[in-house]
């Protein structure tokens, strides 16, 4: 299911609606994504697969299994537990998984106190306890499988219920977010390949407001805060099918088209008197986001030592959205919004071209060249209000300003040319190396812009807004062109093994990327600075013992336009250890 996040805060965003403990793999194109691995990004991609359906080994058997867990951490008192269990035939299969977890608020590293309301804004840190932290949540998923052959078809039904989650970059907590979602699944083998198809359906009802730790943002206030209830109503369907055909031992190819029909609905009742009353205000109504896909991907294995991989996929992007209102008309003035033409189409095209040679035992070099095409987002070019209050409220980066959509939205494209090198042992048994450098170019990537022009006792979009530099500021989704570039390192080292000490092995990762804005010379938003990560791992028998070390330098290549702040370097030290064992 191609997941979407239905909230101004992206505060539910896709791998958030499904429960660790229901997940059987997680695989993850941190490069060069091939076009059957989906559309519409210009990053990497993540797939995550639930727990495949399980059965008994022949008809006169019957398979029940069950798994029950718990844990538990000292800091913020979170506690969980989850609970699976299968019950199966040769040809039928019966699971259910869930899962509750809840916490307190946690407590930072550091002794630091915010004062003020900026600093409120910016997320409470009270003493050691870091407000509006605290969570709970639960999921259930009941999956149905049905086997004969080489066929296999599954029903997914899927319970999410989160009672409340605190978000400390926020202005806004998120106080219930109720997901339901049912997929359909069939799998078929045949003589020529395989056949895949997923038919789906998921609804989304999310809420948020002031959370109790938010309820006195400033100590100027006697009481409360005002509430400001903010609702999200997502439906999200989907079809994709998808055929792998073996013509001949060299040539394997991928055809595939998948249908999205996406809609939202985003409105915040009236509340805390004149300022946002009498209306609902609507800051979404209807919004519509259709795909329609089509992909074609040929691979080939040349020799033993050369194999290629070409793609392309061709979507249509269909946007709109209806009318909106203000809470009133005085200080929430829709018209010129509700007289523009919202009506989009975007024709977009993936491409992706990779190379894989294996000289050697010892080493594998890849490169490629992909083409991928993002449009934007129902917020990006929907959220229309230029009120402060309503501009704060629409917040998809998290960092505190306040954001503006913008219906003229190009779709980002991104050229990249990505290469890796692979160094190992002959069985991959005691070292290797990796090594990938990249660089993109993204034609029109949607950024942001401080907006002006406005004047007015409640105008945010002042000539002062575009020269603030110690505080937050307003912002309109833009297109520009950008640059990033990086390289990530990997090594890993068998150590030592014997009998009576075990397993000891050594790994180091170091990761470091730019972004650049190539109209204006500043830095990208949220990119993260040199970073490493060293380990030691220890496995003997059923004990295994890992000590973890993060190390991230100094941030000083902040985004200017976001007045984003620089941070000091860290370090973070992990110990784990674990021991496993299984009841038969």
């Amino acid at each position: 299911m191609d997941l979407i996040s239905a909230c101004a805060n992206h505060m539910n965003p896709p791998l958030s609606y499904i429960s660790p403990t229901n997940v059987s793999e997680l695989k993850v194109y941190s490069g060069i994504t091939p076009v059957s691995a989906g559309g519409d990004s210009i990053g990497g991609t993540i797939i995550a697969k639930s727990k495949q359906p399980e059965f008994a080994k022949d008809a006169d058997s019957v398979l029940s299994k069950g798994e029950i867990g718990a844990f538990y951490r000292s800091n913020g008192d979170a506690r969980g537990a989850n609970l699976s269990a299968t019950l199966a035939t040769d040809n039928f299969s019966l699971n259910y998984t869930g899962s509750t977890s809840k916490a307190n608020n946690y407590d930072a590293a550091n002794n630091f106190k915010a004062a003020g309301p900026a600093a409120s804004d910016r997320g409470w840190l009270d003493g050691d306890e870091v407000g509006s932290t605290a969570y709970e949540t639960r999921n259930h998923a009941l999956n149905l499988g049905f086997k004969l052959d080489n066929h296999l078809l599954q029903v997914k039904l899927a319970h999410q219920d989160i009672p409340y989650q605190g978000f400390p970059n926020q202005r806004m907590d998120m106080l219930e977010n109720r997901s339901n979602s049912i997929n359909f699944i069939y799998n078929g083998l045949f003589d020529w390949g395989t056949f895949e198809t997923s038919l789906y359906r998921e609804k989304t009802h999310h809420k948020m407001d002031f959370g109790d730790d938010k309820q006195f943002l400033y100590p100027s206030m006697a009481g409360p805060a005002f509430g400001m209830p903010m609702e999200t109503e997502g439906d999200n369907r989907g079809l994709s099918v998808k055929a792998e055909i073996n013509a001949n031992e060299r040539d394997l190819y991928r055809i595939g088209a998948d249908i999205q029909r996406y809609r939202l609905d985003d409105y915040w009742e009236a509340s805390g008197g004149m300022m946002m009353s009498p209306n609902t205000f609507i800051n979404i109504n209807n919004g519509q986001r259709d795909r329609y896909g089509v992909f074609a991907e040929w691979e080939a294995d040349w020799t033993s030592k050369w194999t290629t991989l070409a793609g392309i996929r061709h979507e249509t992007v269909k946007m709109d959205a209806d009318d909106v209102q203000g809470y009133n008309s005085t200080n929430y003035d829709p018209t010129a919004f509700n007289n523009a033409d919202r009506s989009q189409t975007d024709n977009n095209i993936d491409l992706t071209l990779i190379g894989r040679l294996t000289p050697s035992d010892n080493a594998s070099y890849e490169f490629g060249y992909a083409q991928k095409t993002r449009s934007p987002n129902l917020y990006e070019r929907y959220a229309w209000s230029t009120n402060g209050m309503a501009m704060r409220m629409v917040n998809l980066a998290g960092d505190g300003n306040g954001y503006v959509g913008n219906v003229d939205l190009d779709p980002e494209v991104a050229h990249t040319i990505s290469f890796t090198a692979d160094w190992h042992d002959a069985e991959k048994q005691d070292w290797n190396i990796t090594f990938t450098p990249y660089i993109s170019y993204v034609d029109d990537f949607i950024d942001a812009r401080r907006c002006s022009g406005q004047t007015g006792m409640m105008a945010v979009c002042t000539a002062s807004n575009l020269s603030t530099s110690d505080d937050f500021v307003y912002l309109q989704y833009d297109n520009v062109s950008a640059k990033l570039y990086g390289a990530d390192l990997s090594l890993a080292k068998h150590l030592y093994h014997d009998d009576k000490v075990g397993h000891i092995s050594g790994q180091a990762v170091f990761s470091y990327v730019r972004g650049k804005n190539r109209d204006t010379g500043d830095n990208l938003y949220n990119i993260m600075p040199l970073n490493a990560t060293f380990i030691l791992q220890h496995a003997k028998g059923a004990w295994h013992n890992t000590a973890e070390w993060q190390v991230v330098a100094a941030k000083d290549r902040v985004n200017d336009e976001r007045n984003e702040q620089e941070t000091s370097g860290y370090g973070l030290l992990n110990l784990h250890t674990s021991y496993q064992w299984k009841q038969a």
